[in-house]
């Protein structure tokens, strides 16, 4: 398979012809044979004796042959276009389930349908069966598999890089309201759609010394583990074109030590395959420890090596000179954790290619770009000097180098290595010739703030590129209800250029258009009161507002301002039984990472506020809070299409982008939110008549902490909040602990650093707002649809298009073959 993907330089073979059109299917037996024919040839058994499991494979074996034919013709027409490709590091790709997405690019859902019926199963249920790939925790990961599949769409050459975790983040329960993590199993079953590659492996090095040579300063690891490929198509619209995602497994270099084992050692022998092993085990291990942050370097400094040496190899190959790397690569960094790409190709082309110094500074400037995702300066990696020399000394070097460059080119005093930390962001900006926002706010603000002394020594390295999600997984495969009604009334060609629903628009006050599309709303309401029902035994009202908010638990994403929203509503209707309010059913998901206090504080406070609600009888049929646990894309797909209302209430500043905001609005919810992250382009497309804006702008929360006490007045100036307050404290969601949540009262008085205390009064009324809008039917249709409607410039083609022109200078081979 490896020669067939990736043939010598030598070899001509023909590219596929240059078209837009979908593709056109081979002659080949129909898909009903080919699913026999892997149940007994690879799976080794029969209709009758096959398993759940089994036909699922066989399933996904047969539909990934569709996507090779596709991949293979992709990867011999963008060698045979000599065409630059890009290089996409990140430590996540939240890739979800497979099985729906190939067979809707490659447009054959409906044969498969078909063919899986006429073989006596149930489509949906195999569907199902399928795991999501634990490789990514929330937004990241999912846009980096937003962008692959873009690329893909695009007809654009690339490959992602990243780790093949065995394990995941974790998967969450909920022990008396507790969040308690265990491991992801998705790979205790075999992973259908990738490629083992052990003819692609490579040795990454960690620790020893450097010495000096006659070719000059050379690295002598300490220990080395092997990085070995795998790889997975992921396929475009309309299958015309596919590209690789490439995941590194760790390997020890020696398995197994028989003398160690044989002198009755028996773990001793297996201790250097459980160290590689580790390093590929876990997303995101817990860096509270000197092990565990020992451990994140080693991760990403593991898969950023891995990688480059691939590109590099994959550009020699093909017969390019090593000075024309930026030609024929762009590297793009995902967030600071591959930010090391920037030594390590250094050291490549420096240590192994013999450019100097500065030459091979400028050829990686060049090649590198950098993407920031956060304006939270504990997210922008810093890593302890003395732990990097030791893992990484000939980097250290090369740091302390490129940081002296800076210096002298610019007369900037900037620094890279500063009390005691290698500052990534600092690097991957040095290193990058364009760093790029995610939003026009988050790009603004990262000139102001975070990187403001760099942006004026570089003022042309910042630009935007705001996030966008791919529409096929988003509208067209997660709610095939709507899909339906979009269908009807544009034809079926939006996947591919979203900017079409804008016809939508006409139709907005057309009454027979909106019962359409508030039924399919109401279909997929019921889905998931029925999913939620079966999956945890909690019984919601499908006639209620569906008010959610799903995404990583983080202070500054405030569910805890949501749920104490919550609450007080909670009291207004035991004051006021007769209050003309909508039915609400809160949906909460997201997970807290492992060490993070405070944030698992706030899950088990929603957790004993919904207990407390959903027991009481009086409110209970008006008023219903669900957190259904393990938050993952699978979720996502079923919660997002049901939703009425959408919680994007970051405080201001703090979001860089957001990009459940974009699925949550292209699928017909209306967003409740601040002035932060996309919210501000989305509420320009919408109109501000079709969001529900409030809170204080990210001006305004700054100026707002220069004032002494300002949480413990906002506090005392809102009766409404200190009745919550008060409750919490007192114990009225904790009986048999009344003291158990105080600890969030007490930082919401003195230390409100995300300033819930501040906005909540705005965010209460604006809920009011949500009611009495939600009450007029007609005219919360229009609302929705209008949403829908101006939601097209939100794709991740347009994003892509954008990073394309602007950052990585790549085209669609099929617009380079004419």
């Amino acid at each position: 398979m490896l020669n067939r993907l990736l043939p010598s330089s030598g070899r001509a073979e023909p590219a596929p012809r240059a078209t837009r059109e979908p593709r056109k299917e081979p002659l080949r037996e129909p898909l009903r044979e080919r699913i026999m024919n892997k149940l007994t040839y690879s799976l080794g058994t029969t209709a009758s004796e096959a398993s759940l499991f089994d036909w699922r494979m066989a399933l996904s074996l047969a539909l990934r042959d569709d996507a090779v034919d596709v991949w293979s013709k992709s990867i011999e027409a963008a060698r045979a276009a000599k065409a630059k490709r890009v290089y996409y590091l990140s430590m996540e790709f939240l890739i979800g389930r497979l099985i729906e997405d190939v067979a809707i690019n490659l447009q054959i859902e409906d044969e498969a349908r078909a063919a899986i019926t006429e073989l006596g199963q149930d489509y949906d249920t195999l569907v199902a069966n399928e795991p999501d790939a634990a490789l990514g925790n929330g937004g990241l990961g999912r846009l980096a598999a937003c962008f692959m599949e873009s690329l893909a769409t695009l007809d654009m050459p690339a490959m992602g890089y990243g780790i093949r975790y065995e394990h995941g983040l974790f998967k969450q329960r909920f022990e008396h309201g507790r969040q308690v993590e265990s491991a992801e199993d998705w790979l205790n079953q075999r992973h259908a759609w990738e490629f083992e590659r052990p003819a692609i492996s490579y040795a990454i090095g960690f620790g020893g010394h450097v010495s000096d040579s006659d070719q000059g300063r050379v690295w002598q690891p300490r220990e080395r583990v092997i990085a070995v490929a795998y790889d997975t198509p992921i396929v475009g619209w309309q299958g015309r074109w596919a590209n690789t995602l490439r995941l590194w497994s760790a390997k020890p270099e020696t398995l197994f030590d028989l003398h160690t084992f044989n002198r009755g050692d028996y773990l001793g022998a297996s201790h250097s395959e459980a160290l590689a092993r580790a390093i590929s085990r876990v997303l995101y291990p817990d860096d509270s420890t000197d092990a565990g942050k020992e451990l994140r370097l080693r991760q990403e400094y593991f898969f950023t090596a891995a990688s480059i040496q691939d590109v590099i190899r994959r550009f020699l190959r093909e017969g390019h000179r090593i000075e024309e790397l930026d030609r024929y690569a762009a590297l793009q960094l995902n967030d600071t954790h591959p930010a090391v790409a920037g030594p390590e190709l250094v050291r490549l082309l420096v240590d192994e290619h013999g450019l100097d110094f500065e030459a091979g500074v400028d050829l990686a400037r060049r090649c590198l770009g950098y993407t920031n995702h956060t304006l939270l300066p504990e997210a922008l990696e810093r890593w302890p000097v003395d732990l990097f020399g030791r893992i990484l000394p000939r980097h250290l070097e090369i740091i302390e180098g490129i940081e002296n460059l800076h210096f002298q080119t610019t007369g900037s005093f900037e620094r890279v290595i500063e009390h005691g930390s290698v500052k990534m962001g600092e690097l991957a900006f040095i290193m990058a010739h364009k760093v790029n926002g995610v939003s026009a706010l988050h790009s603004d603000l990262v000139k102001k703030t975070v990187f403001s002394a760099l942006h004026q020594v570089y003022p042309d390295r910042i630009i935007n590129q705001t996030n966008g999600v791919t529409p096929r997984r988003w509208l067209n495969a997660c709610n095939p209800p709507l899909r339906a009604v979009i269908n009807e009334a544009l034809g079926e060609g939006w996947p591919g250029e979203l900017e079409r629903l804008s016809g939508l628009e006409q139709r907005a006050g057309d009454t027979g258009f909106q019962h359409a599309v508030m039924a399919a709303k109401a279909q997929n309401k019921a889905h998931v009161v029925d999913w939620i029902k079966s999956r945890d035994g909690i019984a919601l009202n499908p006639e209620a507002l569906f008010d959610v908010q799903v995404k990583r638990i983080h202070e500054y994403k405030r569910q805890l301002l949501n749920i104490l929203e919550t609450i007080a509503f909670w009291n207004e209707l035991k004051d006021n039984p007769g209050l003309e309010a909508p039915a609400r059913v809160k949906i909460f998901g997201g997970k807290a990472a492992p060490g993070y206090y405070v944030a698992k504080e706030i899950i088990h406070l929603i957790n004993d506020v919904a207990a407390t609600l959903n027991a009481h009888a009086p409110t209970r049929e008006r008023l219903q809070v669900a957190f259904p646990p393990n938050y993952n894309v699978t979720m996502a797909e079923h919660v997002i299409p049901a939703a009425d209302l959408s919680e994007q209430i970051s405080t201001a500043g703090k979001e860089a982008s957001g990009t459940g905001n974009m699925k949550f609005a292209l699928n017909g919810a209306l967003t409740i939110g601040t002035l932060d992250g996309a919210n501000v382009e989305i509420r320009e497309h919408v109109g501000a008549e079709n969001f529900f804006l409030f809170g204080l702008t990210a001006e305004e929360v700054m100026e707002r902490r220069q004032q002494p006490e300002f949480s413990r007045q906002a506090i005392q100036a809102s009766p409404r909040l200190v009745r919550v307050l008060d409750q919490i404290a007192n114990g009225a969601f904790s009986p048999g602990d009344p003291h158990r949540h105080a600890g969030i009262v007490h930082r919401l008085y003195e230390h409100d650093y995300f300033l819930v205390s501040c906005d909540f009064d705005a965010y209460y009324e604006s809920q009011r707002q949500v009611d009495r809008a939600y009450l007029d039917g007609g005219r919360w249709a229009e609302m929705a649809i209008r949403n829908i409607a101006h939601m097209g410039w939100f794709s991740s083609d347009r994003t892509i298009k954008g990073y394309a022109e602007d950052v990585w200078g790549i085209h669609a081979v099929t617009a380079q073959r004419g």
